[in-house]
């Protein structure tokens, strides 16, 4: 019997792909706080191509002795104290998100998830100062490895921008929702996804020798 349709654990060497977005009161993870998180899981539709699937999203309440700079407030608009935001402990939101994770992760059969991020550094940096601010031991992401959508737009699209990189990709693109983590997120999950799957439909995936027969 031949197939088509390797499952997820099959396509990325066991990792679980999750797109991840920040956004932070500065550029240092080790200093700067963390003011949102999204997160995007994924799945395999019906033609073996990749979708958005689950959605992770809080508000994160800057942790004690945060730098707040106000650069970066002017530029994501967000008011880091704003009790209307309905934000959460930092400490609470990574559990939270590592569990989310883990679920998902384990549906898929993967040994462990991988951000997928635009500028993947930057996120996974941040992501990585949270975890080790709390010692949570049991995080489902890898620690380095991490998929950049910026790289992978400039292969198959020649654009490196986010918003430029979607319309390239026919991906609507609100620059009015720009810099909110649960669109950036929700616009980084298309776009890998079409890269993706482009790249399958024109023969790139599967390779021969794991099609079985």
């Amino acid at each position: 019997m031949t197939t088509s349709k390797p499952p997820i654990k099959d396509r990325f060497r066991g990792y679980f792909p999750v797109i991840i977005d920040v956004e932070t009161s500065g550029f240092n993870a080790a200093t700067d706080a963390i003011l949102e998180i999204a997160a995007v899981t994924l799945k395999l539709d019906e033609n073996g191509d990749f979708a958005p699937h689950s959605t992770f999203h809080e508000h994160v309440q800057p942790f004690e002795g945060a730098n707040i700079e106000q650069a970066a407030i002017d530029f994501n608009g967000i008011d880091p104290f704003c009790a209307l935001r309905g934000a959460l402990d930092e400490n609470t939101v990574f559990k939270n998100l590592c569990q989310h994770v883990r679920k998902h992760q384990k549906e898929a059969d993967c040994q462990r998830s991988v951000i997928v991020a635009h500028n993947a550094t930057f996120d996974q940096s941040f992501v990585n100062a949270a975890l080790g601010r709390h010692n949570i031991k049991r995080s489902p992401f890898h620690p380095f490895v991490s998929f950049d959508t910026t790289s992978l737009s400039a292969i198959a699209l020649g654009q490196t921008v986010l918003i430029k990189a979607c319309q390239a990709a026919g991906i609507a693109f609100d620059q009015s929702e720009a810099h909110s983590a649960l669109y950036d997120t929700q616009r980084t999950a298309e776009l890998f996804c079409f890269i993706v799957n482009r790249y399958k439909n024109l023969g790139g995936w599967p390779l021969p020798n794991l099609i079985e027969n």
